[in-house]
């Protein structure tokens, strides 16, 4: 089936930033990727990230592409970095690379690693969440399936 009446394949790689919607269009007004075209009208993103995450995604229109990046039965890999409270032990980091429980389900197996220190990621506002009192942490997570707010929970 052709992606494009002329078949014209096109990918795009766009980093999504903080408080915008991983879609093209949004009834309450917000902002969404269509606020960062103008793209081909053919396109969709390669995964999702949250309203409140951020990061790279790829848009595209070549369906075989998007199949092969998206279904878990490919086990793409896909790493995020995630801020955490506290330090996380070494039984704690262990615990997440064997899976979690998340809506009754255990995950796969992931990796993990502690980072020595804070990655070098864009300024937002909001800012990220600093705590006076509580120290935190940047883990690096690799995951193989994409569960919904996997890596939040």
């Amino acid at each position: 089936m052709p992606t494009s009446r002329n078949n014209t394949k096109h990918y795009y790689l766009l980093y999504k930033p903080y408080d915008v919607l991983c879609q093209f269009t949004d009834s309450l007004g917000r902002k969404t990727l269509k606020d960062f075209g103008p793209f081909s009208k053919d396109v969709y993103s390669v995964g999702r990230l949250d309203i409140d995450s951020e990061g790279l995604l790829l848009l595209t229109n070549d369906n075989e592409v998007n199949h092969r990046l998206s279904e878990p039965e490919f086990e793409h890999p896909r790493t995020y970095l995630a801020q955490v409270e506290r330090i996380p032990s070494p039984e704690a980091l262990a615990q997440l690379e064997r899976g979690v429980v998340i809506q009754g389900e255990k995950t796969k197996p992931v990796q993990v690693r502690l980072l020595e220190n804070e990655p070098h990621i864009f300024p937002r506002t909001p800012g990220i969440r600093y705590r006076k009192n509580i120290p935190t942490a940047w883990i690096e997570l690799t995951l193989r399936e994409g569960r919904n707010r996997q890596v939040r929970k």
